[in-house]
């Protein structure tokens, strides 16, 4: 899915840094570093060469305990920025959370909305309502003044994920398109390092909704507190690997102090295959488990992808019992969708994938036919195939209801190596073969 902000459209299965640009006195690593007008363009263009896509203008901290900036000073200290990065063809952001500075923003040329408050006000949905800015809702429980103080949740990454999904919700029925909308989990923003901790190491519940998801370790308190960095200034390399961490797992925009530490980072970041599983003979099965036999065959074969070099399950979709394809006369397949990145080369990881499938006793006889253990790969990132062996994107793919289902849970605007968008190719669910229901 891409990403549109106003004249500016980002392709979301690669990486887009943004880099920070805080022209505050008084904001947590960097507060005065910028503040003067030829220092704030001379570090945006630094930035940009750096390899950022992105500038995003901050004229308020929002760090822990600080107080409110008016919306004049504000306003002041970032429109003329603005106006200047925007006429050098740069895509702007305002980082603010009043309405009157962003619409100052937008009329002097920026193309994005970043909103620590999530859109809270009215007033600041209106503004984007009325206008094609790409918007950036936040998380944060409380205000800045106080979101330390004592934040609680009963479950950090469910509690976080529906605010944005309710928040999302509220600003596509206020007239808001879907691709215009990234949300952000807020680290740091009303969390202790370990609720944030354990939000950053989630990042693919958040991408399961569809939006375009951001990421934002950049010298947060909780780098310092998991890598023991006490200076902010200190922690960039440790924020850049954080950022790769996070695109891995979901994350396409990372909000960042030091572009040239996280484009070094992101030079390790592995591709991630679609893979879809599939079993309908259960090898040992009691009458009537014969269901869950197959399940266990499945998580048997997870397993074993679990233990493939290089590579990392990101995420899993539910099981699903579907009707056979193909060959009708053959028993229910149970079938789901595995999201992973791997350093192996799509080739080598299909005879990988052959050897897992021959350890669970896959037998070649019949094409379509029945069988213990089936692996495809669906999908590999920007890689097309069309050789006898391999395929790729898989030819079937969007005909079959089992891989259809179970991939646009795992990630709703999932787009294919060939630019194909699945929500809108599949064939209609009525003409899919292998009609799938979930299990759980």
């Amino acid at each position: 899915m891409n990403w549109r902000c106003a004249q500016f459209s980002f392709d979301t299965r690669m990486p887009i840094i943004m880099g920070i640009l805080n022209v505050t006195p008084d904001s947590f690593s960097d507060g005065g570093d910028h503040s003067s007008f030829d220092a704030a363009l001379a570090h945006a263009q630094d930035m940009v060469r750096a390899g950022a896509k992105i500038i995003d203008v901050g004229g308020e901290s929002t760090r822990p305990g600080s107080a409110e900036v008016s919306v004049c000073d504000e306003i002041a200290r970032t429109e003329a920025v603005v106006r200047a990065l925007a006429s050098q063809g740069m895509c702007v952001s305002i980082d603010t959370r009043h309405a009157q500075v962003a619409r100052a923003a937008i009329e002097a040329g920026a193309a994005i909305v970043n909103d620590v408050s999530g859109f809270r006000d009215p007033d600041m949905v209106e503004v984007v309502r009325s206008c094609d800015v790409g918007v950036v809702v936040m998380h944060m429980q409380g205000e800045p003044g106080t979101m330390q103080n004592a934040p609680t949740y009963t479950d950090v990454v469910s509690e976080v994920r529906d605010y944005l999904r309710d928040q999302a919700t509220m600003l596509v029925d206020a007239g808001v398109s879907p691709d215009r909308i990234c949300i952000d989990p807020g680290p740091g923003f009303g969390k202790t390092p370990k609720q944030t901790i354990e939000l950053m190491r989630n990042l693919h519940e958040f991408a399961r909704l569809g939006y375009t998801v951001m990421a934002a370790p950049s010298r947060k308190s909780y780098v310092g507190y998991a890598y023991g960095i006490d200076n902010p200034k200190d922690r960039d390399q440790a924020s850049a690997q954080e950022a790769l961490m996070a695109c891995e797992l979901g994350a396409s925009v990372l909000r960042m102090h030091n572009v040239e530490e996280t484009v070094k980072a992101l030079s390790n970041l592995r591709p991630y295959a679609m893979l879809g599983l599939g079993c309908n003979v259960a090898l040992v099965a009691e009458p009537g488990e014969e269901r869950e036999a197959k399940i266990a065959q499945l998580n048997l074969a997870i397993g074993q992808l679990c233990m493939l070099p290089d590579s990392q399950i990101i995420d899993i979709s539910r099981f699903y019992e579907s009707e056979p394809a193909y060959v009708t006369d053959q028993d229910v397949f149970v079938n789901c969708v595995v999201l992973m990145r791997t350093g192996i080369p799509p080739k080598e990881l299909l005879g990988y994938l052959h050897a897992i499938e021959n350890s669970l006793g896959r037998v070649r006889e019949r094409e379509n036919g029945p069988r213990t253990c089936d692996i495809d790969i669906l999908d590999y990132h920007l890689y097309l195939a069309d050789v006898p062996e391999l395929r790729l994107p898989h030819p079937r793919l969007l005909e079959r209801d089992f891989v259809v289902k179970p991939l646009l849970e795992l990630l709703p605007g999932y787009v294919l190596a060939n630019d194909v968008v699945v929500a809108k190719a599949a064939l209609p669910e009525a003409e899919r073969v292998g009609r799938a229901v979930p299990l759980s």
